[in-house]
Order: structure tokens, then C-alpha cells, then sequence
């Protein structure tokens, strides 16, 4: 029999597959959005009808069978137009641990007149994501509710410049003391990690304690990132405090971040 969770607080992420779709919904909404990462869930809309139908042609009898719920109350939309999912273990960086390899700092002291800010350029930062990247995951709908989310301050974008260029960036939500990284992009070699960098030492300075990069991958290991067991995850966002403080919005030179350099 089919599941259906009436919201995302009423879906056990803790009893869901590691490594497949937690859930189907096709509730992009800013307000869902907003509920699903305080779950610990994000979205992966389906890029065209191909995927679509294949999320349905795999997962229909796990849905059928109420393996795979759906969550969100009886919806025109299609669900398996979005898939979305909570891997276990959850690939984060603590924010202390975060940092530039030598090589990366090094040029950065020397030779890269970059400077960062935050949130100057957030649907810029997320376009630029977007790119021509294929699965095209990023689609209108789910850019226009992040764009509303930043408008409401849940979600955020850094932006890497030289001289006067958007080189690279990165953007996510905030859940408390919690970020989680959607995605990020790099036009100069590096720029991308400068952003992580960047947002980790705002997010410090802010009270946060967690960069959560959704997707493992070498680019988060090299950063500092680690693995962390699903159900450790989502207890840290059940207990984080929704109120905290801002970031600074400061435009500020990114030679600053040397310091975090590791030997590599």
C-alpha cells in the first residue's frame, strides 16, 4: 500500500534506503523546500521526461509497496517529476576543519587578486551552477523558489570576483547551525574552493558549525570534508536552534583564508 506522509516531519529519514530517493514529491514550493532541508532532504527534479519516467519505471513498486513514501497531501503535480534524498552517510565539513591546500593558498598570497562577498549575486551564483550541466536539476521552478528563500534570508550565495568578474561561487541553505550546499561552480581554477572556504569562515563567525555538501565527491575531501552516519546528522538539525546570527556581508580580499592552508 502506498505511503503518504502529510509533511516532511512526519517522514522517518532515520528508516529510509543510504543510497536511493527517501521520498517522491513534486512539491517545489519555497515553504516545502524550506521543511524538507530541515529534515535533512533535498531534491533532485527530474531533468526531462526521460527521467521522469524512468524515476517510475525503478522505484514504482517501492512506491506501491510503501517502501519509497510520498510525501505532501494529495497534489495535481506529478511526483516522480522529483525525487528526493538523504544519503547515509552524509558527506559534511565541519567548519573548523574546512581549508585551502598550500598550493591554493599560496597563490592566492602571491598572485590572485580575488576578493569574496555574500549574498551580491545569489541568482547569478546559482545560474552559474546551473550552466550547462548535465542531469539539468537545477529547473526554473526549483530556481525560483531558492531565489524567494533568499529573499526570506534562508538561503545564501558566495561569490569569488576578480577585478570585477564573477569568477566562482557557491550557494545552499541555512538550517541553524547547519549550511547545506546545493551546488557550486568555478570559471579560474580553485574559485570554487575559495567560496567553501569563505562561507566556512563566515558561517564560523556566525555560530554555524556544519557545511553539509549533500554528494560525496574528491573536491569535498579535499576540503576537509568527512563522512557523517546519516542518523548523527539529522539528530544535529533537530536540535539546532532556528534563530542565529547573520553573516558578514562584508565584501573582504580572499588572501585572508591563506591561513587555513594544510600541507597537501
Amino acid at each position: 500500500m502506498v505511503t503518504r506522509c502529510r509533511g516532511w516531519d512526519a517522514l522517518d529519514v532515520l528508516e529510509a534506503a543510504a543510497d536511493g530517493p527517501v521520498a517522491f514529491s513534486a512539491d517545489l514550493s519555497p515553504a516545502g523546500l524550506l521543511a524538507a532541508y530541515r529534515a535533512g532532504v533535498y531534491p533532485f527534479p527530474a531533468a526531462d521526461e526521460y527521467t521522469r519516467a524512468l524515476n517510475e519505471v525503478v522505484f514504482a513498486d517501492q512506491v506501491q509497496e510503501g517502501r519509497i513514501p510520498l510525501v505532501g497531501e494529495q497534489e495535481p503535480g506529478d511526483p516522480f517529476a522529483v525525487s528526493w534524498w538523504s544519503p547515509d552517510p552524509r558527506p559534511v565539513l565541519p567548519v573548523s576543519a574546512a581549508h585551502l591546500s598550500r598550493s591554493l593558498a599560496r597563490r592566492l598570497r602571491n598572485a590572485l587578486s580575488w576578493s569574496t562577498s555574500l549574498d551580491q549575486g545569489f541568482e547569478r551564483v546559482v545560474r552559474a551552477c546551473r550552466g550547462d550541466r548535465v542531469p539539468l536539476w537545477l529547473t526554473e521552478e526549483l530556481i525560483a523558489s531558492l531565489v524567494r528563500l533568499h529573499e526570506l534570508g534562508h538561503a545564501h550565495s558566495v561569490e569569488v570576483w576578480e577585478d570585477g568578474h564573477l569568477v566562482g561561487g557557491v550557494f545552499g541553505l541555512r538550517v541553524g547551525s547547519v549550511f547545506s550546499m546545493d551546488s557550486m561552480f568555478f570559471q579560474r581554477p580553485g574559485a570554487s574552493k575559495v567560496a567553501v572556504s569563505d562561507l566556512a569562515a563566515r558561517f564560523a563567525q556566525a555560530g554555524g558549525e556544519l557545511l553539509d555538501a549533500q554528494r560525496d565527491s574528491p573536491h569535498v575531501r579535499d576540503l576537509g570534508g568527512i563522512l557523517m552516519p546519516r542518523e548523527q546528522y539529522v539528530r544535529r538539525l533537530r536540535r539546532t536552534a532556528p534563530d542565529s546570527l547573520p553573516m558578514d556581508a562584508a565584501t573582504l580580499p580572499a588572501h585572508r583564508l591563506a591561513r587555513t592552508a594544510r600541507a597537501r
